[in-house]
């Protein structure tokens, strides 16, 4: 598994949204955004202005449960329909060890693609439905830091060692991890 955070965007408008909820100045918000990072019933609404994008690879386990997030964030794949046929299959592009002899069948799958429309598409459903699931993903994922603070809340802890590794990416990376209730 690999994360990158790309970008992260809004603090400055967060706290100016902040700020004006309570007729104060950017610098007291700033003050008042830490305190109130982890009040949830719309006290921390603020943190949906923060942006955060990050470039991801993962097998299609973790992101089935990534896929539980989809209020406050968008996800852009490598498309397996549109990227499977391109390059061959290796090791490197699962995330546990896949037996040798699988990895060339799933290649033979795969040639199958070329030729007669309906044999292509008999061939891409038949890779697909035989691609294991440590086969890896990169998505590029949005998401603001309420729905991150979401995701570290109910994933830090979880027995999933990607999840794990996620959150402690995150902790260590984020540019305000104290409005995630984190440190670093």
């Amino acid at each position: 598994m690999k994360i990158e955070i790309i970008e992260e965007a809004g603090y400055s408008s967060a706290m100016l949204g902040l700020s004006l909820s309570y007729g104060t100045t950017i610098e007291k918000a700033q003050e008042t955004a830490v305190k109130l990072a982890d009040k949830d019933g719309g006290h921390n609404k603020f943190l949906e202005s923060i942006n955060i994008w990050l470039d991801i690879t993962a097998p299609r386990f973790w992101w089935q449960e990534a896929d539980t997030y989809r209020v406050g964030c968008t996800k852009q794949s490598e498309s397996t329909i549109h990227t499977i046929a391109k390059r061959p299959l290796r090791q490197r592009n699962f995330e546990g060890y896949v037996d040798d002899d699988y990895i060339a069948y799933l290649n033979t799958l795969r040639a199958e693609r070329k030729g007669d429309p309906i044999k292509t598409r008999d061939s891409l459903l038949h890779l697909k439905n035989a691609l294991p699931e440590g086969f890896l993903q990169r998505r590029i994922w949005a998401m603001n830091y309420k729905c991150l603070r979401n995701i570290m809340l109910q994933r830090e802890k979880h027995v999933l060692p990607q999840w794990q590794k996620f959150c402690k990416y995150m902790k260590s990376h984020v540019e305000y991890p104290e409005l995630l209730g984190l440190t670093k």
